[in-house]
């Protein structure tokens, strides 16, 4: 009786469907990147498809620089606002994210103009870099409109649609052979789409007007608030990603191209831990108050993910060959010992992203800060040691170090926050 009585409470209801709903997006854009990274490193071949991996690593990286004013400040001042402010508040957003994005976009295409990459990585890069005009000031703007409400179903319906027909998309530029610079404008017009969608659904639901304006005060408050969170977000992902980085000036592009494509499926394994953690956060760590009961979770919560991983990792191990070869080819046969050793990655990477709930909780942002650069610092440090003695292993050594100096970070915080 109890169970149905929480599941006739509409904002329960709405919270599961919600949680069910970004499930089935996150699976769908895990399996069409497979698919799609399958067929371009076919096409492609190890060292063009090395460049290729290396323009979308220099677009993660700078990528997170749009990301000023997050959700974590904009959800709850649409919340706390009266309805009639939702406009000049997502007004506001979007012309802060806005010109953010277009400074670095221009400069990302400055850097390209100076030859600051490789050609043929600053031809694909071009491409890829609009995404940073779409993605945070329309998506970003709308879909926190959208999490307000707990109501992200029109958003991630969106982005399984417009997933699905890029992959459409790139085996008909596949079959036609055409120019690997050209498949960069593919993620641009999908972010463009995908903006352009969440922009009229929004219209509709307002009597088909925008009706956003510009509060300068607000403006302000937008651009400092959350700045600690923001540079936080931007180390952590250049820890993410330093691997590649330094791997492109110390191995040919072919071999960085099957570094990448193990890489690309260890990441998406890794992701559904980020779910996991995100999907059980409500009940187990958000929610709770009560300090013994919060310790006892996060210590069952970090034991199960970790046999989780562990249980995966061994699984994906065995099956290194089977999956390298059916998704990326015979060309990509030395990405298979790499995948065997990189899966084992996701243990730590599934205890840090558990014990980053309680960080996220208290809202310790200096902590989140500290801790990324102290793991991107450490990564930094031991590449420097063991690229140039052991390659590619030698990137895996320093994700494995920052990843354990990152988890310990936690380790630390949660003794301090969660002491009897």
């Amino acid at each position: 009786m109890l169970t149905l009585k929480r599941f006739a409470n509409p904002d329960v209801t709405r919270a599961f469907t919600n949680i069910v709903w970004l499930g089935l997006e996150r699976l769908t854009q895990i399996g069409v990147a497979i698919v799609i990274s399958g067929m371009l490193a076919r096409y492609f071949g190890p060292a063009t498809f090395g460049k290729w991996q290396y323009a979308n690593t220099l677009l993660l990286v700078l990528s997170p620089i749009t990301w000023v004013c997050g959700a974590e400040i904009l959800v709850p001042t649409i919340v706390n606002r009266p309805p009639e402010q939702l406009g000049t508040v997502l007004g506001s957003a979007f012309a802060l994210r806005f010109s953010v994005s277009t400074i670095a976009l221009l400069l990302t295409w400055l850097g390209i103009a100076l030859h600051f990459f490789e050609p043929l990585v600053g031809a694909m890069l071009a491409g890829l870099a609009v995404t940073m005009l779409f993605r945070e000031p329309f998506v970003g703007v709308i879909n926190a409109w959208l999490q307000s409400m707990t109501y992200s179903k029109p958003q991630l319906l969106t982005s399984m649609g417009t997933a699905v027909i890029k992959a459409g998309l790139v085996y008909l530029l596949v079959r036609a052979a055409a120019a690997p610079a050209r498949f960069g404008w593919l993620w641009a017009l999908e972010s463009a789409a995908i903006g352009a969608v969440l922009l009229l659904y929004f219209m509709r639901r307002h009597g088909g007007k925008l009706d956003w304006h510009v509060e300068r005060s607000l403006f302000k408050h937008f651009a400092s608030a959350g700045t600690v969170f923001w540079l936080g977000l931007i180390c952590m992902y250049l820890f993410l990603k330093l691997d590649r980085l330094m791997l492109e000036r110390a191995i040919s592009f072919a071999d960085l191209g099957r570094y990448s494509a193990a890489q690309q499926l260890n990441e998406n394994w890794i992701t559904l831990a980020l779910m996991l953690a995100q999907t059980i956060a409500p009940a187990f760590v958000y929610r709770v108050q009560g300090i013994a009961q919060l310790r006892r979770n996060m210590w069952r919560l970090t034991a199960l993910t970790a046999v989780l991983m562990v249980c995966g990792a061994f699984v994906l191990d065995l099956l290194a060959g089977f999956i390298i070869r059916h998704v990326f080819g015979p060309d990509f046969e030395g990405a298979i010992e790499i995948f065997r050793w990189a899966v084992w990655l996701s243990v730590p990477a599934g205890i840090e992203a558990i014990g980053n709930l309680v960080v996220l909780k208290y809202q310790a942002r200096f902590v989140l800060l500290a801790k990324w650069l102290l793991a991107l610092a450490v990564a930094f440090a031991v590449n420097l040691l063991a690229i140039p003695r052991l390659g590619a292993y030698g990137a895996l050594v320093g994700l494995a170090a920052g990843y354990l100096a990152a988890a310990s970070v936690n380790l630390y915080y949660i003794r301090f926050k969660l002491r009897p």
